[in-house]
């Protein structure tokens, strides 16, 4: 099985967390990787993770992985 990339454009580290956007709820939601890839989910590195942030006026909820201090 090949090793899933980073979906930040110029990154090529390989992905550990999977981000998914909840439109409805104006959410964005940061687990572990998802077991399939998704064209309508990103998958990041760790790096890429610890940096994410949501929208302006969502809430972005992390699953699964420590929570950064702010």
């Amino acid at each position: 099985m090949n090793a899933r990339r980073c979906s930040r454009v110029g990154c090529g580290q390989e992905a550990a967390w999977t981000l998914t956007y909840v439109y409805a709820d104006q959410m964005a939601v940061l687990g572990p990787l998802a077991h399939a890839a998704d064209p309508h989910s990103y998958d990041l590195c760790e790096r890429h993770a610890d940096r994410t942030a949501p929208p302006q006026g969502w809430l972005l909820t992390r699953v699964g992985m420590r929570q950064l201090s702010a």
